[in-house]
């Protein structure tokens, strides 16, 4: 049987009978699963992997400890007589030279080297897991060469492959793919061509998965091998090497591309915090398709559902960090999230959206804090530690030496920084800026404990304006209560009065009167408020209990009892605690401090001595407070109310001129 007679390869992807190419995008979790299915559909009696001979061992081996991710590295030779080295940022010119012109001392120095990721979402990295779970052969067809050069340029949101085939999309594409500018590539593409060319010669259904830029160019490159002769072979392979071009005995040019003397690849373990800059999807993203490969799952709509479970995984972490201060993700601002985040990737002209989209729109809907907990989340790989625990893995699995990788840099266990660049480069990255309130670590959270001046605090002045705001409208709502309670009807005669009463005009419809309501002004003055947020409130949960006076007319004299502020330091001499309750009198007063006044102790509880402290030292017949004068608390907004239940402390007035950069709104 041929591939002629195969249902799954089209005639597009296809070389001569023997052989199917499957055009990729590297780093593509929705071709990843293409390759899967094309591999679980039909059946193949080799694969031919576009890496270097020499990768096999490493790359096979690191395959096999999966889905815990390694990388492989090679280095390059190094000389003495090394001008400076290939960076990423350099670009190629027609003369076949570098532009070294806008480089710095430093670049030239750096050491480039290349490397192989071992990513469950690389679909070579996926042909090659495929092949040895079947035990069907693998070929490594790419030429040996010591400094790998890469080739990239902007392709297609692959999400496309999941709506149309692998041969629309391939044909979709091949009018912008352009022909290799280098030497170097254009060489890899007549050795690969060469390589199939005689791969066919003993396998009847090989597999290529290769790049979508390099395909056309190895289908070219195995249709000239294949139907000119030898001397025409000999031509082209000297109009495509060019200067690189091997030399035979007779010192003439040899007909192909001849492989270079290269280091040994290494495989290491990577630093499980960095590997955002080695997989291709996000870590978490990378983390569903591994746990629907190994659970059977339904994994069509992870690129899609994926950033929802994202969303859920970071509300409750969100929601374990914060506790009763978090303000509420509902449903509603989770698709309100969603909907945003769709909006900014088709301004980007993308259907998928990356990690700065999803983190951004996240930060617009619900702040600060819940951004930065779905980009923590965005970025952990569920299957894997740096101990080895992983999923799958057997219990003596040996380690690698571990490095730590940056935007194309990595570190190598010796300490060494190298630059690095991909053999299975996908679509070139732009690196954003979001500003996000980071978390202090626990060592700066101890610092700054330990520096605490017991004997001078403060508060922190917008907190003061904006929980005066709420004391005031708390002031008005119980006020209007309070006239509510005098209001009456009567009927209609030559005035409205406040407003006509539906329902008593309804009520005696039969003697075809309207009823107007009365509301006589309130009677007395309010000058005490108590707001509960907790109640019943556990004494052990609120220890920090204190009175406030006023710094100016505008401001309250404030008593409450709050969570300890020195256990939550958020920047230097920055406490916080959260409000239980509190009590405010206004215009303000000078009391003694309720919480040691002996008048008070008959009180049993927190919230008992706020409401007799209010009695106490109220002017007025009222307060505002639940059975006395009853403002619910849920006739205010959740978000609005747990803000105003976080109280900053500062370690002097000074510390005010900086405090806005380490205050954190939950």
């Amino acid at each position: 049987m041929t591939l002629n007679e195969s249902n799954v390869v089209p005639e597009l992807l296809r070389i001569g009978d023997s052989i199917a190419i499957l055009p990729v995008i590297h780093g593509s979790g929705q071709f990843s699963l293409t390759v899967r299915r094309w591999m679980l559909e039909e059946q193949f009696d080799c694969v031919a992997v576009p890496l270097p001979p020499s990768f096999r061992d490493p790359v096979e081996s690191a395959v096999l400890q999966l889905p815990k991710p390694s990388i492989v590295v090679q280095q390059p030779h190094r000389s003495f007589d090394d001008v400076g080295s290939f960076h990423p940022s350099r670009q190629w010119n027609p003369d076949n030279e570098w532009d070294d012109e806008n480089e710095d001392s430093s670049d030239q120095d750096a050491t480039l080297v290349s490397y192989v990721p071992i990513d469950p979402c690389q679909s070579v990295i996926m042909a090659i897991r495929a092949a040895m779970g079947e035990h069907i052969p693998r070929a490594y067809i790419d030429l040996e060469t010591d400094d790998f050069r890469p080739y990239a340029t902007v392709m297609p949101d692959p999400f496309a492959v999941r709506h149309v085939s692998p041969e629309k999309f391939a044909a979709a594409v091949l009018p912008g793919i352009t022909r290799p500018p280098d030497p170097q590539t254009q060489a890899r593409m007549v050795h690969m061509g060469r390589q199939l060319h005689q791969l066919q010669q003993t396998h009847d259904r090989i597999l290529l998965v290769t790049s979508v830029l390099h395909w056309p160019w190895i289908r070219e490159a195995y249709s000239q091998i294949q139907a000119n002769d030898d001397r025409a072979c000999n031509i082209q392979a000297d109009e495509i090497n060019g200067s690189e071009s091997g030399v035979d005995d007779s010192g003439g040019p040899s007909p192909f591309p001849e492989h270079e003397l290269t280091q040994t690849p290494i495989r290491y373990d990577v630093d499980k915090r960095t590997l955002t800059f080695l997989f291709g999807e996000l870590p978490f993203i990378t983390h569903l398709h591994e746990r629907a490969r190994a659970e059977l799952e339904d994994d069509d709509d992870i690129q899609i559902d994926g950033v929802k479970e994202l969303l859920l995984a970071a509300r409750d972490s969100y929601l374990a960090e914060f506790g009763k201060r978090a303000r509420r993700v509902t449903p509603l601002l989770l698709s309100k999230c969603l909907q945003y985040t769709r909006n900014l990737s088709l301004i980007h002209r993308r259907m998928t959206p990356d990690l700065i989209t999803i983190v951004t729109a996240t930060q617009q809907i619900l702040g600060d804090p819940f951004a930065l907990h779905v980009a923590e989340r965005a970025s952990e790989y569920g299957w894997g530690d740096a101990d080895g625990e992983n999923a799958g893995l057997e219990p003596n699995a040996s380690e690698s030496p571990r490095v730590t990788l940056g935007i194309d840099q990595a570190r190598l266990p010796g300490g060494e920084v190298v630059s690095l660049v991909s053999r299975l480069p996908g679509p070139p990255l732009t690196w954003c800026t979001l500003k996000l309130q980071r978390r202090p670590s626990d060592s700066e959270k101890q610092s700054w404990q330990y520096r605490w001046n017991p004997y001078s605090q403060c508060s922190y002045p917008p907190e003061d304006d904006r929980i005066e705001n709420f004391r005031t409208r708390v002031f008005d709502r119980a006020k209007a209560i309070m006239g509510n309670d005098l209001a009456r009807t009567e009927k209609f005669t030559t005035s409205v009065k406040d407003g006509i009463d539906i329902r008593d005009t309804l009520r005696h419809w039969y003697e075809k009167q309207i009823y107007v309501k009365v509301v006589p002004p309130s009677r007395g003055t309010l000058d005490a408020c108590v707001m509960l947020f907790d109640s019943p409130a556990d004494p052990r949960d609120y220890p920090w209990r204190t009175t406030w006076f006023a710094e100016h007319k505008d401001e309250s004299t404030l008593a409450f009892f709050a969570t300890d502020f020195q256990k939550e330091m958020v920047g230097p001499g920055i406490g916080m605690g959260v409000y239980g309750g509190a009590m405010f009198l206004y215009p303000p007063v000078s009391v003694p401090d309720v919480w040691r006044d002996r008048r008070l102790d008959f009180t049993e509880t927190l919230e008992e001595r706020l409401i007799a402290a209010a009695c106490l030292h109220s002017q007025g017949r009222q307060i505002a407070i639940l059975s006395l004068v009853h403002v619910p608390l849920s006739s205010f907004s959740d978000e609005q109310v747990g803000q105003l239940r976080m109280v900053h402390v500062l370690n002097g007035s000074e510390v005010r001129s900086y405090a806005e950069s380490f205050i954190r709104k939950a």
